[in-house]
């Protein structure tokens, strides 16, 4: 099937019944795309070993008097290009809340960072990655202040409902009303707003709401996004009776997106974001090549702050050898932590109530807070942790006593992290080894800003500079600097190479992963423990083998490769010479 005659296809199961079904909208977007080719030739996955993708806010560093899209850019141009390649800037929009997540206007730049030369300029160093924050708008964007006053075309941009209607079968992802009264032109209407009563959810049931989205897509290709990440994409279409979740019709949706930035823009990649349990978030990789080419991978962060909580590498070795992989044209994205806090529900079927309880009891224990969502039944349960990642791994005062083995025991986390198969993302906070920010909390009233704290560049060089042995944010960039030099050089951490899970104890993480032509092995070893560990490793095919973080060398015997690793000691081990005799 043709990518036109296939886009027509979806369009009319979305749209069929409409006037002019899904023909109409097809010759519509056509308008924006121009012609649609006959065929879809299979295309590379555009990652490899050398990529690595930074999330930020647009003004996560600030110098007074100057625009911080252009103050981030200088200082990840000095700090770090030699081992990022990527950039995902964070709604960079005008806002009205949620810290850029109520978008006012899609297309402008919010002056208070810069303008779109910043953005622009940014991309003439980085690969880009734009937030589409699709499934609501603002309640004082343009778009809905129109459609209170009645205006066409958007009096049908937005999902009124009766609040008599049985709305019990809805899947929540906050404990907050699912419904927001506002009057309008036509009097008092109930409008669903699924995150707050400022995030208005759109109506993509209407064909016209969808192809402005797509035009706004395309106007991002124009500025110069690589990658565009759909934002709480699984909410995106509401049928009343059901749980207005991951329905056919929003993996549609996606799909449509997809088809349309093929043909328009095939270097341009799509990822989602579904803060679900894992089978439901890799859904959306659709068949391997016709939804997203990235998913984030959402059991990770908690996976991994479980398995340093317990020293206990069990379960995440049992996950991550179910895993599988998508195919040859998506991948997984890879992460620790973010603007948002650490999701609990994705390890709903991974680890049991007890374990899933005892990481919320450890992040409030570490300073941190819990924020809950609500239950079709009228109960409430844990849905993130909001809290620094490092914070998360050692406790605070665990940390005052011995900052070494802090420092030490986040990396092991982030180590494990950078060794999956997949594409790997770092929150800036992470890579700069940031604390828990609870004075912005008082500040705000917002769980999630603990994690969120905006940094004042001079202040931040500083500490960069001061070798002293307690700064924590030195010897996490540099270590992580180490990482990040020694993945990017290594065609075993190529996403699409093969993984085979190590079974070495409960104490240790291990993975031996291969390049896809099979000319690159290496063995990552984590030592997730708070004790020594000595492990010795089937080996084949070389004898020597070095430690490509410590240049370390260790010699087999008789197939077993013997290593031994001091608490949470991170070991990427590299064959250097064959076998002989």
């Amino acid at each position: 099937m043709s990518l036109r005659a296939s886009l027509e296809a979806k369009l009319n199961r979305l749209y069929g019944s409409q006037p002019g079904g899904g023909g109409a909208v097809l010759a519509r977007l056509e308008q924006l795309v121009g012609s649609l080719p006959d065929d879809r030739p299979p295309r590379p996955l555009p990652f490899s070993e050398r990529d690595a993708i930074l999330i930020t806010y647009g003004d996560q560093v600030r110098r007074p008097d100057e625009p911080p899209l252009h103050t981030l850019h200088g200082f990840l141009k000095g700090a770090a290009a030699d081992v990022i390649n990527t950039v995902h800037i964070l709604p960079f929009f005008p806002y009205s809340s949620d810290d850029g997540f109520s978008v006012i206007d899609y297309t402008a730049v919010n002056p208070a960072l810069g303008n779109w030369d910043h953005i622009r300029g940014m991309g003439a160093d980085f690969r880009l990655m734009f937030d589409a924050v699709l499934n609501h708008i603002s309640a004082q964007s343009r778009w809905f202040r129109a459609y209170l006053r009645g205006e066409a075309p958007y009096a049908d941009y937005f999902i009124a409902v009766d609040p008599a209607a049985d709305l019990s079968m809805v899947r929540r992802p906050r404990a907050l009303p699912l419904l927001t009264r506002f009057d309008t032109a036509s009097g008092d209407r109930y409008l669903w707003t699924t995150f707050s009563d400022d995030q208005i959810d759109l109506n993509f049931a209407n064909p016209d709401v969808l192809v402005e989205i797509v035009r706004i897509l395309l106007f991002y290709v124009q500025q110069g996004a690589a990658l565009i990440r759909l934002d709480a994409i699984a909410y995106l279409w509401k049928i009343i009776g059901t749980s207005c979740i991951h329905l056919e019709e929003t993996h549609l949706v996606v799909q449509v997106l997809r088809d349309v930035l093929d043909a328009a823009a095939p270097h341009v990649q799509l990822i989602t974001e579904t803060n679900v349990p894992h089978v439901e978030n890799i859904s959306y990789f659709g068949d391997g090549a016709n939804e997203a080419q990235m998913v984030y991978q959402f059991a990770l962060p908690p996976l991994v702050l479980h398995t340093l909580r317990t020293g206990d590498a069990r379960a995440l070795s049992a996950w991550a050898d179910a895993l599988e992989r998508p195919g040859d044209a998506a991948t997984y994205f890879n992460f620790t932590a973010s603007h948002d806090g650490v999701g609990v529900t994705p390890l709903r079927g991974i680890l049991p109530d007890a374990d899933i309880e005892a990481l919320v009891a450890m992040a409030e224990a570490h300073g941190g807070f819990v924020s809950y969502k609500q239950n079709s039944d009228g109960t409430r349960s844990p849905y993130e942790l909001n809290i620094s990642y490092f914070d998360a791994v050692t406790h605070p005062d665990v940390t005052a006593a011995d900052p070494g083995r802090a420092v030490r025991r986040f990396l092991c986390s982030q180590a494990i992290m950078l060794a999956m198969p997949g594409v790997p993302g770092i929150y800036f906070h992470s890579l700069f080894g940031s604390r828990n920010w609870r004075a912005g909390v008082d500040e705000t009233g917002r769980y999630r800003t603990i994690n969120r704290e905006k940094l004042d560049i001079q202040r931040l060089v500083a500490e960069l500079n001061d070798s002293a042995p307690s700064n924590i944010r030195r010897a996490v960039f540099k270590a992580y600097r180490d990482l990040l030099q020694v993945r990017r050089s290594e065609p075993a951490f190529h996403p699409l190479g093969a993984t085979k899970v190590l079974d070495l104890g409960e104490g240790l993480f291990g993975l031996e992963r291969v390049s896809p032509d099979g000319q690159h092995r290496l063995l990552a070893l984590h030592n997730v423990s708070d004790a020594p560990l000595a492990v010795h490793v089937p080996v084949s095919g070389a004898t020597e083998w070095r430690d490509l973080l410590t240049r370390g060398r260790h010699v087999a015997h008789e197939g077993l490769l013997g290593v031994g690793l001091a608490p949470f000691q991170v070991c990427w081990l590299k064959g250097i010479a064959p076998r002989t005799g």
